[in-house]
């Protein structure tokens, strides 16, 4: 078994501002995000600006912290939002969910889109390889938390959180880190390096993104306010999962038919 590590979920005090590492992380996602972005930017056949580059980045994170959060709420805490529903700005209790900043990014890159008039399946291609950089290091984020552990598990390296229990549990935010973040960024970036249909990228995103969350949910505790939702094994996370691989699935075949169609025209 290892010893959990205890870090301080504060990273440093402003006066009477406390900043969170979890806050950091995001923030360092965004900053790392932009910089890879600006180097895809340099290749011609993407069509973006600096500037450009620019703006998808804050229609971006807009789109993670609404959605996000609104997600969460709908997603996973239902009853304090219909019970209570200012509590949905109360952001400083927690509480963020990836399917629904994934819904927001794309509603709010849809609008940017229009407003450039340019194409929305271009941009998602552009971005999506950049995307497990911000998810790895949230992962991170939630590790120092000490929240969104494991399972209990025998395994040697389970570690005990402070706030799961005396029992030994599977460091998943770590796992998740791995292949939500490094894993999953290397295979977009490498696949993206070369031309590739519209829209391709970005259902290999969702292909990817979904059989990896869906996995590691084998791993991950379920949420206690909402525990397994069927068959005593699925939960919420690989249920808004699955159909994200379908909808992958079902992008990518459009976009080699598509690609495959023009060729022989």
């Amino acid at each position: 078994m290892l010893t959990y590590p205890q870090i301080n979920p504060v990273a440093i005090h402003l006066g009477p501002l406390s900043v969170h590492w979890y806050g950091l992380m995001y923030l360092a996602g965004f900053f790392i995000g932009w910089w890879l972005l600006a180097r895809r930017a340099r290749d011609a056949r993407w069509g973006f600006t600096q500037e450009q580059v620019s703006d998808i980045l804050f229609y971006t994170a807009l789109g993670v912290i609404i959605g996000g959060r609104l997600g969460y709420m709908f997603f996973y805490d239902w009853p304090d939002l219909r019970d209570n529903p200012w509590f949905i700005f109360q952001v400083w209790k927690g509480g963020m969910s990836f399917h629904g900043g994934l819904i927001g990014v794309i509603i709010a890159l849809a609008c940017y889109a229009r407003s450039i008039q340019h194409s929305v399946v271009r941009i998602a291609d552009f971005i999506a390889p950049v995307v497990p950089v911000g998810l790895g290091l949230g992962r991170i984020g939630n590790f120092i938390n000490g929240e969104l552990w494991g399972r209990v598990t025998t395994v040697p390296w389970g570690m005990v959180f402070p706030n799961g229990g005396p029992l030994p549990r599977h460091p998943s935010q770590l796992y998740e880190f791995f292949f939500e973040g490094i894993i999953l960024f290397l295979i977009l970036w490498i696949y993206s390096a070369k031309p590739r249909p519209l829209g391709a990228t970005s259902g290999l995103f969702l292909i990817g993104y979904g059989a990896i969350r869906f996995s590691l949910e084998f791993f991950r505790e379920p949420d206690q306010q909402i525990g397994y939702i069927a068959w005593g094994w699925l939960t919420k996370g690989q249920l808004l999962s699955f159909p994200m691989m379908l909808i992958g699935i079902l992008i990518m075949s459009w976009a080699y038919w598509s690609n495959k169609r023009c060729n022989n025209i």
